[in-house]
């Protein structure tokens, strides 16, 4: 579509004589209307005030003001009087003429009073009021002309009064004039309704009725978002004033409640910017489905392929419904495709994970969280280590794969590390979001509720270490704050009014002004058909890859002050064939412990190394197969059959 050929802006029209003034008196009315707005204004005031009840007042009102004027005639006659009958100033006529004439002077004031505000009551019409003005230079301009002292007074008196006249009226008539505004028919019939309501002439003549007085529009712009125009303040406004009239602006357009409408500073501090987002630059677009490489949205105002990069720690908020689980499982595809990058997903209600079971590890219950960030924590500290001098992160390869770790639901997450023995869940987290990117472990974290209360969905520590944040429709403006920062509805940024679903506002940085993308949209069918991929646990190791062979079974060694496992007694290499092994799992290192001897799941964590929360989950396992048992008092021991022999 040629966006130039949707213009609003008053064109240059025909060439002929009589299309030149059209254009020209089109293009003056918006400077004239504000003029003519107020003229008729005053009109109006006074032609409402000229009643016949008003008008009674005022005759009434002059009445007695020309009775108080002749009662205070007679009073100063009398008073003159009694000063020539008396010459004593302290004789009784001259005291009572005095006090007469007083009282009548007080009376006259009084009427005086009251006929003038009869008489405000009751005006004198505009027009009325224009004449004696024009009356009042016209009538000597006449007369001078007429006495030929037009060369003494280096002007035409008579010319000037009737060219002061022919303006008066001229302005009158052309802001008076009804523009049309131009709209082609590219625009959808909102846009054009809008665009009218925008244009100037419109707004002059309907901004006083809603409190806007002082303000004028310019005819609108059309982008590949929707319709712009800049609006001149006077010296009453401020961008911010101006700002805080969106019901009554929005009230004058008649837009539609749920219709985007910005409102911003201009170019000039007389100026502000109303931009109302009747399109969308990514309308047209596909962005269903997902390959290898694609863009995770487009900018709905400008059209461009929005990139979320891997290896940056994100929060991702939305309510329910938004379109966040639809949003996000694209950011999840790119980081589990590559043999260099692992996905774990943690999602306490289930129904995220288990899309990914075939691309990701995943943990739902409270004992697969605590073992996975347990394991995570392992992992970050070892990676750190590796890294050397003159680098802020690790190489990211095959063998040490960048882990993007997925939170989905934080608010689940965070009340299950409140049950007792989860609470290093949390812990865990916090350590990863505070240290684990320089180990290319990663933390996105996602929530329906973005706050930091107690039923909140964001913990405080985490959220400190995140400054790339995207953030669908919101539900209160206080969630749009936490996300955004505080000013976030004083800047505009009103994630709480997006539309849903799979619109986002994006800000890739603290000091970045977030803009608004439309994500693309991946279903639950999309994600279980992608092909399966390397899953991370902890047990991979660069060595084990390669195809090392795993060490030799373990034996607790007792006669040493703790428990210790050791490696069993050296075998003459010639006596004992070599033969491949097999990497002993969690649980069977765990079995083999207590068949040693551990009596607590302290002392299988101690001579095993393996962390407090994978024992636990092997204890319970084996507890369940019946191959440990575990007495009132917690100590634990190898089961025994109803034979009397010990369980295999």
């Amino acid at each position: 579509m040629d966006l130039k050929a949707v213009s609003t802006k008053i064109t240059d029209g025909s060439k002929s004589a009589a299309g030149t003034i059209t254009n020209t008196l089109d293009a003056i009315a918006p400077t004239c209307a504000p003029f003519a707005a107020r003229w008729d204004a005053e009109a109006d005031r006074r032609k409402a005030l000229r009643t016949p009840e008003n008008l009674r007042a005022l005759m009434d009102a002059q009445k007695a003001h020309n009775a108080a004027r002749a009662t205070v005639a007679t009073a100063r006659s009398q008073r003159s009087a009694a000063r020539k009958a008396s010459k004593n100033p302290l004789s009784a006529g001259r005291r009572a003429a005095r006090t007469a004439e007083k009282a009548a002077r007080a009376h006259g004031e009084t009427a005086k009073g009251k006929l003038k505000s009869a008489r405000k009551s009751y005006p004198a019409t505009l027009r009325a009021r224009a004449i004696q003005a024009h009356a009042v230079h016209a009538v000597p301009g006449a007369g001078l002309s007429a006495l030929g002292w037009e060369q003494a007074w280096g002007a035409y008196p008579a010319s000037a009064s009737a060219l002061l006249i022919a303006a008066n009226a001229a302005v009158l008539a052309i802001g008076r004039r009804n523009v049309v505004a131009a709209v082609q028919d590219e625009l959808s019939a909102e846009e054009r309704r809008l665009a009218a309501r925008l244009d100037p002439s419109f707004w002059a003549q309907h901004a006083d009725e809603r409190g806007l007085g002082g303000t004028l529009t310019t005819p609108v712009e059309i982008t590949p978002s929707g319709l712009v125009s800049h609006v001149r303040l006077d010296a009453r406004w401020t961008p911010k004033a101006f700002r805080a009239k969106v019901d009554e602006i929005r009230a004058l357009l008649g837009a539609r409640t749920e219709l985007r409408m910005e409102i911003k500073p201009g170019t000039h501090g007389d100026r502000a910017t109303i931009t109302l987002r009747t399109r969308s630059a990514a309308d047209g677009i596909d962005l269903s489905g997902w390959v290898p490489g694609c863009p995770w949205g487009v900018d709905t105002v400008t059209g461009d392929a929005v990139m979320v990069p891997l290896g940056r720690r994100m929060l991702i908020a939305g309510t329910s419904g938004s379109g966040k689980s639809w949003s996000t499982r694209a950011i999840l595809a790119e980081a589990s495709e590559t043999p260099d990058h692992r996905l774990v997903v943690v999602d306490p209600k289930r129904v995220e994970a288990i899309n990914w079971e075939h691309r990701a590890r995943t943990a739902i219950d409270p004992d697969e969280v605590l073992d996975v960030s347990d394991d995570l924590v392992v992992e970050m500290h070892d990676r750190l280590k590796l890294i050397p001098r003159g680098r802020d992160t690790i190489e990211v390869t095959p063998d040490r794969p960048r882990i993007t770790v997925f939170v989905d639901e934080g608010a689940e997450v965070i009340s299950m590390a409140r049950g007792k023995g989860y609470e290093r869940i949390m812990e865990n987290f916090r350590t990863l979001a505070r240290m684990a990117r320089a180990a290319e472990i990663i933390l996105v974290w996602a929530t329906q509720k973005p706050t930091m209360d107690k039923n909140g969905g964001i913990d405080p520590q985490i959220s400190a270490q995140i400054t790339y944040r995207a953030a669908l429709a919101l539900s209160t403006s206080g969630e749009s704050r936490v996300v955004f920062g505080e000013d976030a509805t004083e800047k505009g940024w009103h994630a709480h009014e997006l539309p849903m679903p799979g619109v986002a506002m994006l800000r890739s940085g603290p000091k970045v002004k977030p803009h608004q993308i439309r994500t693309r949209a991946f279903s639950p069918k999309d994600v279980i058909a992608l092909p399966d991929r390397l899953i991370w646990h902890r047990e991979e190791s660069p060595a084990r890859s390669a195809g090392a062979s795993a060490p030799a079974p373990l034996r607790l060694v007792k006669d040493t002050p703790d428990y210790v496992i050791a490696p069993p007694q050296e075998t003459p290499a010639a006596a004992v064939p070599a033969q491949p092994t097999k990497q002993p799992t969690n649980r069977e290192k765990v079995a083999a412990a207590v068949a040693a001897g551990a009596k607590t799941a302290a002392d299988v964590a101690l001579v095993t190394g393996i962390n407090k929360g994978s024992v636990s989950k092997a204890l319970k396992q084996l507890v369940d197969a019946g191959e440990v048992a575990r007495s009132e008092d917690g100590v634990l021991s190898v089961a025994m059959t109803e034979a009397g022999e010990v369980s295999a």
